[in-house]
């Protein structure tokens, strides 16, 4: 499979990146610290493509999408938008008003960016699966976590929505991970995080759920937890 992964440097991205590899399948990532994506590169020759790109940046978006797109010479057969951010554990009204815009930015306008740049070469060819990483918060509100319950909330109506619009074959899904140590979490948190398992031991049930999904789940709001051989 080709399959293209934003957040790719770190956390979820970063071991779903090193799993489909492993696996044999071709991945094209992105995040934003050049350093990282060029330690990737290194690790991960052609075909498969790190860049350092902002999703907030539509125009680096599309020039991403342009290169990944020719170097495969074929649309992406799983899309997975994890690129996102988490606000610190305030309530609402002590969130600044810059760091809740970012969250937007990222969780919400980043995700559009990757779908406008992707999805139409999927949709030419009445095939693939469009995952945009949910959450439990998601899902159910939490305190002090506002800003990113609304982020995650408005991924599920958006992925369902384009669950809609998309030709017969194709299949968008919401998916929520679950509860993984990573440093996200570790931001709400703190040391709590070390309870619940690390991100490469969650990829090893998470790689095979993503690489089931088919036009069967198309709108569905899925957890990786749901998996079964």
């Amino acid at each position: 499979m080709n399959i293209v992964i934003t957040g790719a440097t770190r956390g979820l991205g970063r071991a779903l990146t090193e799993k489909f590899i492993a696996l044999g399948h071709t991945v094209a990532g992105c995040g934003r610290n050049a350093a990282d994506i060029k330690k990737l590169q290194s690790l991960h020759p052609k075909p498969n493509m790190f860049a350092a790109v902002d999703v907030v940046n539509a125009a680096q978006v599309e020039a991403w999408a342009g290169q990944v797109l020719k170097l495969w010479g074929a649309a992406p057969d799983l899309l997975i938008n994890n690129a996102a951010l988490m606000n610190n554990p305030v309530p609402l009204w002590k969130v600044p008003a810059e760091e809740f815009s970012a969250m937007m930015d990222v969780n919400l306008k980043g995700v559009a960016n990757v779908i406008r740049a992707f999805v139409p070469a999927m949709v030419a060819r009445k095939k693939g699966v469009i995952v945009n990483l949910s959450s439990g918060w998601g899902r159910h509100a939490a305190p002090e976590v506002a800003p990113y319950c609304a982020t995650k909330w408005a991924i599920e109506g958006l992925t369902k929505a384009l669950a809609a619009e998309l030709p017969p074959g194709m299949a968008a899904v919401p998916l929520n991970p679950g509860v993984i140590d990573t440093d996200m979490l570790r931001q709400c948190w703190a040391d709590g995080a070390a309870a619940y398992q690390k991100a490469a031991a969650w990829a090893e049930t998470a790689v095979p759920y993503l690489l089931r999904l088919g036009a069967r789940d198309n709108g569905e709001s899925l957890s990786v937890r749901e998996f079964e051989d």
